[in-house]
């Protein structure tokens, strides 16, 4: 047996061919990501041909985010931030003109776009989410599209983090109350007052409601309910009663948490373009589980789950439910994009996104369960190197972010990038990840530097015991809240792991939550104060430092490597600096990089390629490699 052939790290970090391809709501247009000057931009092509494809947006920084169609095939939308700040614009393209400028429309410095609908009542409009008038309150504005005149629709009266457009006559707001209450109200734009519809306990939701949607008829919103049970499921309130009834439910699984924390990821809710009808509901376990709510797309459904052996990712249809374009996710062959037409069965392939890696050569994720040392069953994949003995493996367990997300079933580039390179990968949803029910996620309240580092610990105890890892080569690499775990890991717990990678960490909680934007710190009191603390309160903070890797910097001894980016407004650079300078006082050797023009989530080809061959170079002097990349 013997790895199969080396594959550069360009050729995984390299943007996608093609990637996120969506049809336009008359069926007639595809628009995709694909790169123009090694970033990827917005491209636009018939669906019957490519030879007519073309660029229209022209971002040769950083690459585009994400893009809307709008219901005028004139218009179509994207958002774009700077350097990774995560002050996402609101931009428009002219797709007749060829020549016009691309216009900035919410052209306001240190403001963000949280959120862009584009409502069937209101053709020409979008109304998003703005906070233009106060970095710390989000507002409702009313935009259009063609003079890119902005109209305050509301003023955020405190405490709004959502809000809900039926008509101009009609809003309402996902509101958190100070104790951590989740209220339902109606704005009543005359007096400028709220009135409450429902409540929902936030204990349940440390990051909201997910998904929270307006129904298609503005008689409702879809809401993830925990309500009475462990699990997610799928209910209605009604916006004049109040009352919440169940439209689905999965026995054992919670709908997909994941979109909520990666907006970049397909919803939880599959809903027809254009009418926004509700045609299906994604569940997650190990793998995927699409529930279909309309007969129709029930038929539809069970011809696209025909075309790959992966799970249903992207999904767009045209208006009227006829054509389809869809992407699937997959361990070894990701995102291959698919057109379907469901009047005359035709299907075929678009593209895959990454032609150049053949799918023989990646390594299989394998679902497994760990068991906890106090007996929480701990949902794990491992990722074992292709044509080598899985037996005493050199091994990087990661730890994922949040901690309020989940690992997945799916293709990782950095994975993929390691098992390359021989190392076995463990990634584990410990105590405090979503998606496995309320009991699995509350497990972590007060755990932080606890049990939720003993889970990672026994990770790696059990892969030890079932022979897969060499427990005197594993490496521990994570980022955001994966990177504290990974600091945690070497700082309370300095005798497990041979090397540490600290992508983005956290290393002081108190300090973490201080810097955080202040659009984001009244929504703290559900998730980080009422797991770790609140660092107002005295001897909360005194406990959260002493639960931070700062204060234990004297045991730190394992091999770091530390990467930041400079415009990180989620984990701040000061973050990694303190730690750094912390270490280099004592004499500590760690390595040290700063990307410039990258924030939370890295994501110019040119660093994550710096990124993965500094980590490439760590990995092997502290852990030793079965092969080394030219």
């Amino acid at each position: 047996m013997a790895l199969p052939k080396a594959i550069d790290i360009e050729d995984f970090f390299a943007p996608a061919q093609r990637t996120r391809a969506t049809i336009s709501p008359d069926g007639t247009t595809i628009a995709y990501l694909a790169p123009w000057k090694n970033r990827l931009n917005v491209w636009v092509r018939s669906v019957d041909s490519d030879s007519d494809a073309r660029c229209v947006t022209a971002d040769d920084h950083r690459g585009v985010g994400g893009y809307h169609w709008t219901d005028d095939p004139r218009w179509l939308l994207y958002i774009q931030d700077n350097d990774g700040d995560e002050n996402w614009h609101l931009f428009r393209v002219d797709l007749e003109d060829p020549d016009a400028e691309i216009v900035d429309l919410t052209p306001v410095a240190g403001a963000r776009v949280f959120d862009v609908t584009l409502p069937a009542s209101r053709p020409g409009t979008a109304i998003i989410h703005f906070n233009n008038r106060r970095l710390d309150e989000i507002d409702l504005l009313e935009l259009d599209i063609a003079t890119g005149e902005l109209t305050l629709l509301a003023e955020n009266p405190g405490r709004v983090n959502a809000w809900l457009y039926v008509d101009e006559n009609r809003l309402y707001t996902q509101r958190m109350t100070p104790d951590g209450t989740l209220e339902l109200s109606r704005w009543d734009s005359e007096r400028g007052e709220l009135s409450t519809v429902a409540t929902m306990d936030g204990d349940d939701y440390p990051t909201g409601v997910y998904p929270f949607e307006l129904t298609d008829d503005g008689t409702g919103v879809w809401v993830g309910s925990t309500t009475g049970t462990d699990r997610t499921r799928l209910a209605r309130i009604d916006l004049t009663t109040g009352e919440e009834t169940e439209v689905d439910s999965h026995p054992v699984l919670d709908i997909d948490p994941r979109p909520q924390i990666f907006p970049a990821l397909p919803s939880s809710l599959i809903r027809r373009g254009g009418t926004g009808a509700l045609l299906g509901v994604r569940y997650l376990g190990e793998r995927q589980v699409i529930r279909p709510l309309d007969a129709q797309f029930a038929e539809v459904l069970e011809k696209l789950e025909t075309l790959s052996d992966g799970d249903l990712a992207g999904v767009s249809s045209d208006e009227s439910g006829r054509r389809w374009v869809v992407s699937f996710t997959h361990d070894r062959d990701p995102d291959v994009t698919w057109f379907y037409d469901h009047a005359t069965g035709e299907a075929r392939i678009l593209f895959r996104p990454y032609p150049h890696l053949d799918p023989e050569d990646m390594a299989p994720m394998t679902p497994v369960t760990i068991t906890a040392r106090d007996g929480l069953p701990l949902p794990s994949y491992l990722t074992l190197p292709v044509g080598v003995e899985p037996s005493g493996l050199p091994m990087v367990l990661m730890p994922h972010g949040g901690p309020w997300t989940r690992d997945a079933w799916g293709f990782n580039k950095i994975v993929q990038s390691l098992a390359n390179l021989g190392y076995a990968v463990l990634q584990v949803n410990f105590r405090g990840s979503t998606g496995f029910g309320k009991a699995h996620m509350k497990a972590a309240i007060g755990e932080f530097a606890g049990r939720m580092n003993d889970d990672l610990v026994d990770a790696v105890e059990w892969a030890g015991q079932q022979g897969y890892a060499d427990r005197e080569r594993v490496a521990i690499f994570g980022g955001s809240y994966g990177g504290y775990a990974s600091l945690v890991g070497i700082s309370f717990t300095p005798d497990v792991f041979a090397a540490a990678v600290d992508y983005v960490g956290i290393s002081n909680l108190a300090t973490f939550m201080e810097s955080l934007p202040p659009f984001v710190r009244d929504s703290l009191v559900n998730n980080f104060h009422a797991y770790v603390g609140d660092p107002g309160i005295p001897e909360q903070r005194e406990e959260m430092v002493a639960r931070s890797p700062i204060s234990r910097v004297d045991d730190i001894r394992t091999p770091l490597l530390v990467l930041q980016g400079a415009n990180d407004v989620r984990v701040v650079q000061a973050e990694s600096d303190n730690l750094v300078a912390a270490l280099r006082d004592r004499g500590v050797e760690v390595e040290y990089i700063v990307f410039e023009d990258e924030g939370h989530l890295f994501a110019n080809p040119e660093n994550l390629v710096t990124m993965m061959r500094a980590t490439e170079r760590f990995l092997a002097t502290h852990l030793g490699s079965p092969r080394q990349r030219s």
